[in-house]
């Protein structure tokens, strides 16, 4: 037995065509992601044409170049400082063994050479390093004098022992490099270490020099 057919009735009503939506493709959307950064899709949109993308470079190479020049600005001045600072700190190190020198000549300048260069070895043996500082100078303002005595020119010792040739002085070498332990001493101050050893060097040129000088 066949089923009766099913009557569709048109009255009173239309048909309408309807198209079911695409499945969405799941994934994720970088361009949606950058344009929520930039806030709107109008902002994100001007930067896919040259004329916005280089304007964006120009505005961020201009924030880098603000923010660099107050960095080097700040760290120029904190250089300053620390020069100025270095550079008094020397020169109080600097005078205060121009002060130690000056001292050592009003108490021993008038006592016998022999006297003093036993001072100096004396100063030199001991087991305290400012006693070996004060050898060192003490040495080295005896070859001041001494060079002064002899008739060598100049403002300084440094400058005397440049008018001082080999013919003249034998042991001008070790004058040189007796006096750089001494200029060690008086600019480097407690950068500056003295050991046992170079004390020992030091004073064994100075003595050279002396023995030469005829005062040993």
């Amino acid at each position: 037995m066949e089923p009766d057919p099913i009557e569709i009735s048109t009255e009173g009503s239309s048909l309408v065509a309807t198209t079911s939506p695409l499945p969405e493709v799941g994934g994720f959307d970088i361009f949606a992601y950058l344009g929520s950064l930039f806030g709107n899709s109008e902002t994100f949109a001007s930067l896919t044409t040259g004329s916005g993308f280089m304007s964006f470079l120009a505005s961020l190479w201009l924030t880098v170049a603000i923010i660099s020049s107050i960095f080097s600005i700040f760290f120029l001045v904190i250089y300053v400082f620390a020069s100025m600072r270095r550079t008094l700190y020397l020169g109080l190190l600097a005078q205060e063994t121009v002060d130690q020198e000056e001292l050592w000549a009003q108490l021993y300048g008038q006592r016998s050479e022999n006297n003093r260069i036993k001072s100096v070895l004396a100063n030199a043996a001991s087991s305290n390093p400012n006693d070996w500082k004060l050898a060192i100078i003490e040495a080295d303002i005896i070859l001041d004098e001494t060079l002064k005595e002899r008739g060598f020119v100049g403002d300084s010792l440094g400058e005397r022992l440049k008018s001082v040739s080999a013919n003249q002085l034998a042991s001008i070498g070790d004058a040189w490099e007796a006096h750089k332990v001494r200029n060690n001493i008086a600019h480097k101050g407690a950068d500056f270490v003295l050991t046992k050893r170079l004390v020992d060097e030091t004073i064994g040129r100075y003595q050279r020099v002396f023995k030469e000088f005829g005062l040993m």
